[in-house]
């Protein structure tokens, strides 16, 4: 008995009823395979992978990536926007104060204590940021030498 395979890139993007590019293919592969990225290192990992590309052309695809649930875009306080490929959760950020690494953290298990506001002023609430802030390992070490 043999499993399915998962989707290529390709058939994720038409599944998202999105044309089919090697910039596109590119951009998204660059960004599941990176660690919350930023612009410029998104479309340096895309021209790695298919030459010449404009940043503008990153930003056109990064926004229909995202509009199409494809990739999530984050922006701590203070930083630049970044952009991940785990998506369809409610995960939250820790962001280091110091060199500004970002790193997943997963909801609270069980009830989602997050999703219960002192106040949702009629909201219905379907999903909850949370951004911890602190300092990386390497920061903290460096802080206490």
């Amino acid at each position: 008995m043999t499993g399915s395979l998962p989707p290529t890139t390709a058939e994720e993007l038409r599944g998202a009823g999105l044309r089919v590019t090697a910039a596109r293919v590119a951009l998204l592969e660059t960004v599941r395979h990176g660690d919350h990225l930023g612009v410029e290192a998104i479309a340096s990992g895309v021209r790695d992978r298919v030459g010449h590309i404009s940043l503008q052309a990153v930003y056109e695809a990064l926004h229909a990536l995202t509009a199409a649930g494809l990739v999530r875009r984050i922006e701590p306080a203070g930083s630049p926007a970044r952009f991940e490929g785990r998506v369809g959760d409610n995960h939250h950020h820790v962001v280091c104060r110091s060199c500004g690494v970002v790193a997943d953290v997963d909801c609270a298990v069980g009830e989602a204590p997050c999703l219960t506001a002192s106040d949702d002023h009629g909201f219905s609430l379907v999903e909850a940021e949370v951004t911890y802030w602190g300092l990386c390992p390497a920061c903290s070490t460096r802080s206490t030498l």
